[in-house]
């Protein structure tokens, strides 16, 4: 017999013996593939077994102002902070969902009307409590509150990513700065190497020893390398601003917080890289989807539920009286239960194929699970292969810097002896100004491309702890919450 009646009355005997339970697939992570060791690992820079220190920019360059730059930023930046209200919300959300478990309706109702009919007046009192409730035989609402839960946790991820990108963007803009500031003396260094060889082809010319030929080219040199130097100050200076706004300030003069620069930062002689399975519990992008595939997951259980019958309970319970004195006596009480359910049979297919939606955007969402995880492994050994190469090129920019420096003294002793022209020491110093600033633009990129390893690794977000949504947040920002709306004074607190 294929009438709803009849099905109702099976469904609710099966539920009678069987009790409540959870329409939708159960939520188990899925299993990867990741691979057992890095390319790399049996390179003497590298090493696999320990974890990634979550300070690592502490350990890495030992740079006392890039410790105060960090944590600063952690305290200021905007963007972190928002991430921070983020969670909050979705924390809220969850919220929302776990009181939906428990009676919808619950409202305490009052009146008191006074009418007149002919020449009759009427009075009417009346209090009373209603409540409603919707069973969740089917687990509607714990799959809610499930998903809502998973979402809590993207939420969190959400905020390490925000907190993993922000360290690895202080640490690659400060070392940045410094590059700029050590490729700006370079040039100023150069400068005066070529100035001290514009005097002598000066010198020489005043002498007869040699055509104003010398001297012009001489000149022509040393305004090219001057030129140099407003690029790179430009360059700098945004570097300066970008630091800023990472630290949550506007463009500033920035020497009081980086002092006197003097140097790029050495590296440290091995690094620990952990193993590839780690990426799976550290890096926060890879949590997000796993988080976002299990609030899916839960939601296919929602869509299920609505092909079944929805029970609800309720009543009401009250007193009603011509007069306010009597509203609490015997005869006044007044009261009512009911039982309903409801159930949705005629809607041409759009539930089932809303159930179909939601397990297509789960298969979705497992694909790009996938996906995150191995392109995580690729930023990984990417950054690997970028930082041991630049290694390789600063031992051979360093080599070629030494000899240039040589060749530049050798050129000046023998073009002031006139054992040489003075095209050889024009492109012996042309040489030299690029040789340095390779050298110096090299030294940076090691330290960048090792701060690109750890955010590759993830490694960072650790340093928040197990911390509530509210302790995300600065403590102006709670206060200024809790100016506005007073709710938030238990929460916040």
């Amino acid at each position: 017999m294929n009438w709803p009646g009849f099905r109702f009355a099976s469904l609710l005997t099966i539920l009678l013996l069987t009790g409540c339970t959870n329409l939708g697939p159960d939520y188990h992570p899925p299993e990867v593939v990741t691979e057992p060791d890095w390319l790399d690992s049996s390179d003497p820079l590298l090493g696999g077994g320990p974890e990634v220190n979550p300070r690592w920019w502490q350990t890495a360059f030992h740079d006392p102002v890039l410790d105060h730059l960090v944590e600063t930023a952690l305290a200021q930046n905007l963007t972190l902070r928002s991430a921070g209200l983020r969670v909050l919300q979705s924390q809220q959300r969850l919220a929302i969902a776990v009181g939906n478990q428990f009676p919808q309706q619950q409202q305490a109702t009052g009146s008191a009307t006074r009418q007149k009919e002919n020449t009759i007046v009427f009075n009417n009192y009346s209090l009373g409590f209603n409540l409603a409730w919707e069973i969740d035989f089917w687990g509607r609402f714990r799959r809610q509150v499930e998903s809502a839960n998973a979402e809590l946790g993207a939420s969190v991820a959400s905020y390490d990513a925000a907190l993993v990108s922000l360290v690895s963007q202080v640490a690659q803009t400060y070392i940045l700065i410094q590059t700029f500031e050590v490729r700006i003396d370079a040039a100023r260094n150069n400068i005066k190497l070529q100035e001290e060889s514009f005097r002598i082809a000066s010198s020489k010319f005043e002498a007869g020893e040699v055509s104003e030929l010398d001297v012009s080219q001489a000149e022509t040199l040393l305004n090219n390398t001057r030129a140099t130097l407003p690029g790179l100050q430009i360059s700098l200076q945004q570097l300066k601003n970008s630091l800023a706004t990472l630290l949550g300030m506007p463009p500033q003069d920035m020497s009081g917080l980086l002092g006197s620069i003097t140097d790029i930062p050495s590296v440290p002689p091995q690094v620990a890289l952990g193993m590839p399975q780690d990426l799976l519990r550290r890096r926060p992008d890879i949590r997000i989807a796993e988080r976002q595939l299990a609030a899916q997951s839960a939601q296919i259980g929602v869509a299920i539920t609505d092909l079944v019958p929805n029970f609800s309970i309720g009543g009401s319970i009250g007193t009603t009286a011509m007069r306010s004195r009597d509203l609490f006596e015997g005869a006044s009480e007044t009261w009512s239960l009911f039982g309903i359910f409801e159930w949705n049979i005629l809607n041409y297919g759009r539930l089932q194929s809303n159930v179909r939606l939601q397990d297509a955007s789960f298969q979705q969402l497992l694909v790009d699970y996938r996906n995150t995880v191995l392109q995580a492994q690729v930023d990984v050994e990417n950054s690997i292969v970028a930082y041991l190469r630049s290694h390789q090129q600063l031992a051979a920019y360093r080599d070629a810097a030494e000899a240039s420096k040589r060749a530049v003294n050798i050129a000046i002793i023998r073009y002031q002896q006139g054992e040489e022209d003075f095209n050889t020491l024009i492109n012996t110093l042309s040489a030299n100004v690029q040789q340095d600033d390779l050298l110096a633009a090299t030294r940076g990129s090691v330290a960048t491309n090792l701060v690109q390893v750890y955010l590759a690794l993830g490694g960072g977000w650790e340093i928040r702890g197990q911390q509530d949504p509210a302790d995300l947040l600065p403590a102006a920002t709670r206060d200024e919450m809790r100016e506005r709306t007073w709710l938030w004074r238990d929460t916040l607190d």
